[in-house]
């Protein structure tokens, strides 16, 4: 997938594997995010120096990130380097070699990224509700791992994991910048047939991830006592998927409800009340599955004052949605936040791969203004009423 940007002197290209944390068995819990970071660690041709230093020699941007669908390797450079970053991403993604040594090395790292994450109250807040919401099902597992998941994982396993899961019908190439679709081919086409890689000429991509209906939810509440100076919760409800046609009507509600500092629930949970630091509405989701709900931070005395007034504007929100003035802030904030990002070469790639991953077809900016412009009271009313009286799911974490 390719987008010419006029006007601009670099190129983004990220490379989209369809496999992420969801996909792995509990024992290989961790092993998509083990394995984005091993595959920065050498290949029969480039050691670890070489691969870094190749992106930094031309002052790019490199890097990857592992999420619950899919895994994202990822440079931005100038236009006349994207045929070395092509290179690079090539080599990588198709002749990394694991080894054990490197397997050990990194096994430390991802160990202190966890303990990192079990240091920030946002995230293991978040990790706990997951856990609730999808109990049982590979969601509710964090991505990185837990500590113990991240020991038991062993070499073979790992690579195992790699070689059956980083073939070419799972990965899409996304490229977006001062560039021309056949030369991008070319390249990929170049730096992708390594070991093989592109030797089975009749495979073809994988279908989108797509679902008509969210998986169920478990509501209920779960609480983590944790020596922290506050308590921080997440209060949400069963959502919807990513290709819910309704998704831009949600994007507006959620705006005007928790997305900014003019939203209805900082204004009365910070500014007139002055019981929060942080909160903020979101909207979680996956090719089948989905969650809405609000996050927030507060002194453990504020607490259960916070998750009243909480509830008090949800309730709120399903008897007489939002007020005309709010739909068009909430537009109007969907609007600028969307043709903004667009303005840089990364986000175009990311659009690009994420749509092929997950929609049936990529939309103009135009089309998805359009639908913005047709949003009615009346459809986000219908839609806060249809979410927000949804079974409760609430995660605590904070001093006992």
């Amino acid at each position: 997938m390719t987008e010419h940007v006029p006007g601009v002197r670099s190129a983004a290209i990220g490379v989209f594997v369809g496999v992420g944390s969801r996909d792995e068995t509990p024992a290989l819990n961790g092993a998509s995010h083990f394995l984005e970071h091993l595959l920065f660690k050498g290949t029969p041709t480039r050691t670890a120096m070489e691969i870094s230093s190749a992106l930094d020699a031309v002052g790019g941007e490199f890097n990857a990130y592992t999420a619950r669908e899919y895994t994202c390797y990822h440079a931005r450079v100038l236009d006349q380097d994207l045929p070395m970053a092509v290179d690079v991403l090539g080599d990588m993604l198709t002749a990394s070699l694991i080894t054990p040594e490197d397997v050990e090395a990194e096994r430390e790292v991802i160990l202190d990224e966890i303990a990192m994450h079990d240091d920030d109250p946002d995230d293991v807040v978040h990790n706990l509700f997951a856990a609730k919401a999808w109990g049982g099902t590979s969601l509710a597992r964090p991505i990185a791992g837990t500590a113990e998941s991240i020991r038991a994982l062993t070499r073979p396993q790992i690579n195992r994991y790699y070689k059956t899961r980083y073939t070419a019908p799972a990965m899409t190439v996304a490229v977006a910048g001062n560039i021309v679709h056949r030369d991008v081919v070319r390249l990929v086409r170049k730096a992708f047939s390594r070991n093989h890689f592109l030797a089975d000429h009749d495979a073809r991509p994988l279908p989108p991830r797509l679902a008509e209906k969210p998986r169920p939810t478990k509501p209920g509440e779960e609480h983590t006592s944790r020596p922290f100076e506050q308590v921080n919760l997440v209060l949400g409800m069963r959502g919807m998927t990513r290709s819910d046609p309704r998704r831009y009507a949600l994007g507006v509600l959620n705006a005007a409800f928790g997305g900014g500092s003019s939203s209805r629930l900082f204004q009365e949970v910070r500014e007139k009340r002055g019981l929060a630091y942080s909160v903020y509405s979101f909207a979680t989701s996956y090719s089948d599955a989905g969650m809405v709900g609000v996050a927030v931070g507060s002194l453990p005395s504020k607490a259960e004052e916070v998750l009243d007034v909480v509830r008090s504007e949800l309730t709120r929100m399903v008897e007489s949605g939002l007020t005309a003035e709010e739909l068009e802030r909430g537009r109007g904030q969907m609007r600028g936040g969307m043709v903004l990002s667009l303005e840089d070469t990364g986000s175009r790639m990311t659009r690009l791969g994420e749509v092929e991953l997950f929609q049936e077809r990529l939309l103009s900016l135009d089309e998805v203004l359009g639908r913005l412009d047709e949003i009615t009271l009346d459809d986000v009313q219908s839609l806060a009423s249809d979410l927000f009286k949804r079974p409760e799911t609430l995660a605590v974490v904070g001093p006992a």
